[in-house]
């Protein structure tokens, strides 16, 4: 409806369970990323069976979708000592896990550079942290729809000042519902009302920030 063109990172038992969906996707031009074997804590694995299950998904994602991940945003954000050299080995160009600056930087291992660009995320602009729960913990936050527009509006504001990156993460379990999927309706249209923005995928972006690196 708005043809833009959006990363999906993509645990890879869910592309084994729906198949269809993925090839869809990547067939109406948007990215698939990795994004861990079935949803794993990266910080809990030894360093085989991590390097194991990435090289995995990223197999089972090409395999089903017909393109090669070129990224990696690690399940709920969790990094273990070994994710960067395992997503440097398998010659990824970015990474969307981390949280040190609000615009793309390059990721170094032990002072050395690593190649891989940091598409940062942030809490802020998650969906989880405002329409999450958890049944049996009796966590029940809860924000209304409108505020979490208006709280990702004025991140954007934020980020077209500073000519800079927005970067919105989003789950479909969590927005995809009737009440709450305006929310993106709404900030795209918001956002096509500014001059010289451009809606790209997390690749078309890190490659950019390659290309343009000083």
């Amino acid at each position: 409806m708005h043809d833009v063109k959006a990363s999906f990172f993509v645990p890879a038992v869910t592309a084994l369970l729906h198949p269809d969906e993925q090839r869809r996707v990547a067939a109406e031009g948007h990215e698939i990323g990795i994004h861990g074997w079935i949803h794993e804590r990266n910080s809990v694995l030894p360093l085989a069976a991590e390097r194991d299950l990435q090289m995995r998904s990223a197999d089972t994602l090409e395999r089903i979708a017909g393109v090669r991940p070129v990224g990696i945003r690690t399940p709920s954000w969790d990094f273990s000592p070994n994710t960067l050299a395992i997503t440097r080995d398998m010659g990824l160009i970015y990474d969307s896990s981390l949280m040190a600056d609000v615009d793309c930087y390059e990721l170094l291992m032990n002072g050395e550079s690593t190649g891989v660009v940091e598409l940062p995320v942030e809490w802020i602009r998650d969906d989880a942290v405002y329409f999450n729960m958890n049944r049996f913990a009796g966590l029940r936050p809860y924000t209304p729809p409108s505020d979490v527009f208006d709280i990702f509006k004025r991140e954007f504001d934020g980020a077209y000042k500073e000519g800079g990156l927005f970067q919105l993460t989003m789950h479909p379990h969590i927005s995809g519902y009737r009440s709450r999927i305006w929310i993106l309706e709404e900030l795209i249209r918001y956002i096509r009302s500014h001059d010289g923005v451009w809606f790209a995928t997390h690749a078309e972006i890190a490659r950019y920030a390659k290309a343009h690196a000083v």
